[in-house]
């Protein structure tokens, strides 16, 4: 909706509806492993294979294919190719091992990382405490 009175207003809106455009526009090949920082090391080129390759892997990626076969992703694509990089990559899971995490109902990225502390690793509270302790004493020297 435009007002017609307050330019800033017009402004808001209309940059509002272009990023809300931008955000559910289909991403090529490239664009998502830029996104993902899927970059060679050495060269900084982007390595799109490591995008086919889990795109074989998993079976629910499932891009667009447009005009000459080219692969368009969608936000949901997006969103969980940045799962399973996440649990690749970050959490250092195998392939089987995400495969079986994307498999399960109800698997919601968010709710694996909320998990207490305590329930981690039990013996947390005393590493801390013992961690603190090499502090203290370190200081008074």
């Amino acid at each position: 909706m435009l007002y017609y009175l307050d330019p800033l207003r017009n402004l808001k809106c209309i940059l509002t509806k272009m990023i809300n455009k931008l955000n559910n526009a289909y991403k090529s090949i490239g664009e998502v492993a830029e996104l993902l920082n899927l970059k060679n090391s050495k060269s900084g080129k982007l390595n799109t294979y490591i995008l086919r390759f889990w795109e074989k892997e998993f079976k629910q990626i499932k891009p667009k294919l447009f005009n000459n076969r080219r692969r368009y992703y969608d936000k949901k694509t997006v969103d969980l190719l940045i799962k399973i990089k996440y649990l690749l990559k970050d959490k250092g899971m195998t392939i089987k091992g995400v495969k079986n995490v994307l498999n399960t109902k109800g698997f919601n990225l968010d709710e694996s990382t909320n998990v207490p502390i305590n329930m981690i690793d039990k013996n947390f509270k005393s590493r801390i405490s013992n961690i603190s302790n090499i502090i203290k004493k370190l200081k008074k020297k």
